[in-house]
């Protein structure tokens, strides 16, 4: 009767590595590394801003519903940005007083020292101009704070001014211009 002598690795298929080998196959724990090496830049989101170039502002003064959905754009584009990797939301309330007694988009670039005071490596300008009732667009502007210059920036137009149009419009911004830009980056 014959016996087989026990299996080593030399024995084993090229295929199948022996059980001391390590398989080139990255594990939970290689993920956990890679991300944690992972540069993580600080990202500051300002309020948007209204440009208002209709007439019915002039006319009628500042719309609530307006201002209630002005209100929700930044917090909206956070949890966005929330999404990438390598990038961590930075509070912004501390800025508030100064960011509201000016307009960021004319201000000659106040809103990047206003994200630079907050040790920012990124600021996040953001407008919806409001062309009639029915024609808005809206805009984001992404900058390195270090370097002032513009790393990405888009604009989404809609079409009615409504809650559930403002928020189609700045998720598509993010989706489909901003993220792609941002993802090229790295």
């Amino acid at each position: 009767m014959m016996t087989a002598a026990p299996a080593t690795a030399q024995d084993k298929p090229a295929s199948e590595p022996a059980a001391s080998e390590s398989t080139s196959e990255p594990t939970a724990d290689d993920a956990d590394v890679a991300a944690s090496s992972e540069v993580t830049q600080k990202v500051a989101i300002f309020p948007f801003e209204l440009i208002d170039s209709s007439l019915e502002g002039d006319m009628l003064g500042e719309n609530p519903d307006e201002t209630a959905r002005l209100q929700k754009m930044a917090p909206m584009l956070r949890d966005d940005f929330e999404t990438l990797p390598g990038y961590e939301i930075m509070d912004t309330s501390s800025a508030d007083e100064k960011v509201a007694g000016v307009n960021l988009q004319s201000c000659g670039n106040c809103g990047l020292t206003f994200a630079e005071d907050l040790g920012a490596d990124i600021a996040v300008l953001g407008t919806v101009q409001k062309v009639s009732n029915l024609i808005l667009n809206i805009n984001a502007y992404v900058y390195d704070v270090e370097s002032r210059k513009q790393i990405a920036r888009g604009s989404s137009d809609i079409r009615s001014n409504t809650d559930k149009s403002w928020e189609r419009g700045l998720h598509y911004l993010f989706d489909n211009v901003l993220k792609e830009q941002l993802e090229s980056r790295s």
